[in-house]
């Protein structure tokens, strides 16, 4: 007998017949080309990927992706996402929100399903600013951001979003941006790859109401001095002629010129199951409490392993019902804890 050999999926296979409904030039533009590329590779069917969002721009994403999806309330993607991979632990779960859907009103349910591990892939869009609601400020939004609600320049310290996963022990953190097509293929990959919470931020451009706020790390003339890209096992090395690298000063990063200052094998390698290391390199922006300018790091912060909490949640259901039976609902709600009313 025959076997039929179902035909390779390509991009357009997940793009859907809807109009793509943001501002031109947005940056979700690329990201949502970027995600549709790297599914055909997954081998995973169309029908066993989900992708859930809250509210924001970014998430009107599963409207244009031909898998299932929800876009669902303000701040309870990851909150729908848990409820779903421990239901359906099976599924491929990809989670799309913001950076005001994730860090403000979606706060407390990112920490949490990073901590309990579900085997899910987050990806955070940070443009640090509302765009949806027209350009308020938003959790990631810089000290002094002059917006409609803060006329006078915000007066909130930002959320380091690389930095709260690690707080909230994260399994997987690492950090791309939408103007570099090739690097977030390859992180959305590697997002995919690891088993448990991943944490991927992605620098995304509004080109309505916060045009510009990254493209000391996207264009041609800056980019090379100011972005550092992390490779697993190899120094820290970044500069147009590849030039320049990172020591570390006790537990302070310190750019040096190779050749002069530092050789190769003086520089900072790059171990992706170093947590410590990891807890450096995520703070590694232009802080006043750090001396001199310091590249923007991207790439993998961190990897680890830990058991999955839907994994964890079935075992247990096995183990109680092999030692107490399977349970009557009946009985549990007719206990002793009912009474009637005359």
């Amino acid at each position: 007998m025959s076997q039929t050999i179902a035909p390779a999926l390509t991009a357009k296979d997940f793009a859907t017949d809807q109009e793509v409904r943001w501002c031109p030039g947005c940056g979700d533009y690329s990201i949502l080309a970027q995600v549709q590329k790297i599914m055909p590779s997954l081998g995973i069917p169309k029908e066993n990927i989900v992708v859930i969002s809250g509210i924001g721009c970014s998430s009107r994403f599963p409207y244009y992706m031909n898998t299932y999806g929800m876009h669902s309330i303000h701040g309870r993607a990851t909150a729908v996402a848990s409820g779903l991979k421990a239901s359906r632990p099976d599924l491929s779960v990809w989670i799309v929100t913001g950076d005001g859907d994730g860090l403000s009103i979606g706060g407390n349910h990112t920490i949490h399903l990073l901590r309990r591990n579900f085997d899910v892939n987050l990806l955070l869009f940070n443009n640090q600013i509302y765009g949806l609601t027209k350009g308020q400020y938003s959790p990631t939004s810089e000290e002094r951001k002059v917006t409609k609600s803060t006329p006078f320049g915000s007066i909130d310290h930002p959320f380091n979003p690389a930095a709260l996963a690690l707080g909230a022990d994260a399994t997987f953190v690492a950090r791309s941006m939408d103007r570099d097509p090739k690097h977030l293929q390859d992180m959305l990959l590697r997002s995919q790859k690891h088993k448990g919470a991943s944490f991927l931020e992605i620098y995304q451009n509004c080109n309505i109401f916060n045009d510009g706020a990254f493209e000391t790390f996207t264009e041609k003339s800056t980019k090379p001095d100011n972005t550092l890209f992390l490779e697993h096992g190899k120094p820290l090395v970044f500069g147009a002629q590849q030039n320049k690298g990172i020591k570390i000063d006790g537990f302070r990063p310190k750019v040096v010129e190779i050749g002069t200052e530092a050789s190769l094998d003086d520089l900072w390698i790059h171990d992706e199951k170093d947590f410590y290391k990891a807890q450096i390199l995520v703070r590694m922006f232009d802080d006043p409490r750090i001396e001199g300018h310091l590249p923007r790091p991207f790439g993998v912060f961190y990897e680890t392993e830990r058991p999955c909490y839907e994994e964890m949640l079935n075992l247990q259901i096995e183990e109680v019902i092999t030692a107490k039976g399977k349970g009557n609902l009946d009985k549990l709600l007719r206990g002793n804890e009912v009474w009637s009313i005359e």
